[in-house]
């Protein structure tokens, strides 16, 4: 997945609300919202053609569906499009993004449901920080005040940019911005001029959005509402029946170096207690280390210890 990724990028330098936001009800018990569908191959179709029109990451389709050509997949052939996922460890409200995923998580405000994006995030040196801030800035039609090490990277490019690129079609921020609170302020969620690269790490360190989706956000969104960026490649829950499900992604890599080399997944204490339950299944979640493939997946269930009469203890599963 990670050589594929270096490819593309030289190659390529539920209910529907009014945009291509994805909304799904809040679970009333866990954490897993969604279902997973299913999408047949039209000849000609890129795999990027195909995760743009069901609003999910093109990285996030791929690991679903390991092994397709990414540029001309065989026509006919069944896709697993990854429209289900467990909510991230973290505040459920206000704009929570988990950057392993490459996904936004923007809670309603009444609690009744939620709304999920795919996003591109920074890329390998550029990176997208954790963060726990609020939205400080909203513009329309923003500018883009380049950095001075983008002037740097685009100038060892040839490219020589302005101090300030005006609104309109050559600015890649979009037409919508929302600046976040931390540190200098050089971090925005904005939209886009070119689609390529949403699910995936391709920015200086800013949030991507499709341009229909930053839009809806945009108009959704306030001044102060919280924002919450974590880095979760791990995420589990329990069902109300009792099952134990397992979603799994690839970690972010820090180095070029890690890009050629799959890496591995380490339980952190929390996830350790997690898996050793009684009723989990551990070659499942072995197996799920080692797919990464980020589908919600079923690892065992509670075991249930109920006293007879006689106090003999009875193992119900």
């Amino acid at each position: 997945m990670k050589k594929l990724l270096s490819r593309l990028v030289l190659a390529c330098a539920v209910m529907s609300v009014p945009s291509f936001a994805t909304t799904y009800p809040m679970p009333e018990n866990g954490r897993v919202i969604g279902t997973l569908s299913y999408y047949t191959v039209i000849q000609g179709e890129s795999m990027a053609d195909i995760a743009e029109r069901h609003n999910i990451g093109f990285l996030a389709l791929m690991a679903a569906n390991p092994g397709l050509d990414p540029f001309l997949p065989d026509g006919g052939t069944e896709l697993t499009i990854p429209t289900q996922s467990i909510l991230p460890d973290a505040p459920h409200q206000g704009i929570v993004i988990n950057l392993a995923e490459l996904r936004l998580y923007s809670f309603h405000r009444d609690g009744s449901a939620v709304d999920v994006f795919p996003i591109g995030i920074g890329r390998i040196g550029r990176d997208t920080p954790e963060m726990s801030t609020k939205i400080s800035q909203k513009r329309e039609n923003p500018t883009w005040t380049p950095t001075k090490n983008t002037h740097i990277e685009y100038r060892e490019k040839g490219i020589e940019l302005p101090r300030v690129v005006p609104a309109g079609p050559d600015n890649p921020l979009g037409l919508y911005a929302m600046r976040l609170s931390y540190g200098s302020g050089e971090y925005l969620i904005h939209g886009t001029n070119k689609e390529f690269g949403i699910g995936m790490r391709v920015s200086a360190g800013c949030i991507r959005l499709y341009p229909d989706d930053i839009e809806y956000l945009f108009s959704k969104s306030q001044l102060g509402d919280k924002v919450t960026i974590v880095n979760q490649p791990i995420k589990y829950a329990v069902q109300p029946n009792g099952e134990f499900v397992m979603e799994v992604h690839e970690p972010l890599n820090r180095t070029e170096e890690e890009v050629h080399e799959a890496t591995a997944l380490k339980l952190d204490r929390s996830a350790l207690k997690f898996v050793v339950q009684d009723g989990v299944e551990s070659k499942k979640v072995a197996q799920l280390l080692k797919n990464q493939n980020g589908l919600v997946q079923s690892i065992g269930r509670q075991v249930e210890i109920e006293a007879n009469e006689n106090a003999q203890v009875t193992i119900v599963q």
